[in-house]
């Protein structure tokens, strides 16, 4: 799935998929995420290590990556995870972070429908996502988006400094999209 999109305020940025040239550019783009945030990812992808890790899942049937370049510098970066087991066989999660200079620009929206299209594509019901009570903004972006919050585990998993933090499980049926609109009209919107 490949797109260039023009952003709000003029600037044009090419989604693709994330493939094993990017490692270094993966790289860079985690890194200068600022730390407070980093600290709230579910892995450390900071780690060279990890970031191996996240392309080569990328080569399974359950996971999706796509990154939003602009001057080939990555500004995002988006997944679908399938669930692929048993009761879980038609949900999915995904995940999406965009880079500070990139938000309000409608850039985590595109990427969001495109990995709309992707769960459709998987034959999926609903998608999850998942995160920490002080993601306050995503939570707010998930919400236009179409999710709600469904469940919230108090203490349940530690940040990457180690501390408690509550997890909160929001959840978006596929067929109830935020603005109404068909799969087909957001793939050709995208």
């Amino acid at each position: 799935m490949k797109r260039t999109i023009v952003l709000k305020d003029g600037r044009s940025v090419h989604i693709r998929p994330l493939v094993p040239a990017d490692a270094d550019a993966s790289l860079a783009f985690f890194s200068g995420l600022p730390a407070q945030e980093r600290r709230y990812l579910r892995r450390d992808v900071t780690s060279p290590e990890v970031i191996a890790a996240r392309i080569q899942e990328n080569d399974s049937a359950e996971v999706e990556r796509l990154v939003a370049l602009h001057n080939d510098e990555i500004v995002a970066d988006g997944s679908f995870e399938h669930e692929r087991y048993g009761w879980g066989e038609r949900i999915a999660q995904i995940r999406l972070i965009v880079a500070p200079g990139y938000r309000r620009s409608g850039l985590g929206t595109v990427l969001a429908r495109l990995l709309y299209v992707i769960a459709h594509q998987h034959d999926v019901d609903r998608i999850n996502a998942r995160m920490l009570r002080p993601q306050a903004a995503a939570r707010d972006i998930f919400h236009r988006l179409g999710f709600r919050e469904e469940f919230v585990l108090p203490d349940h998993v530690r940040d990457l400094e180690g501390n408690l933090q509550d997890l909160i499980i929001m959840r978006c049926e596929l067929s109830n999209l935020a603005s109404g609109e068909t799969l087909a009209e957001a793939e050709r919107r995208s």
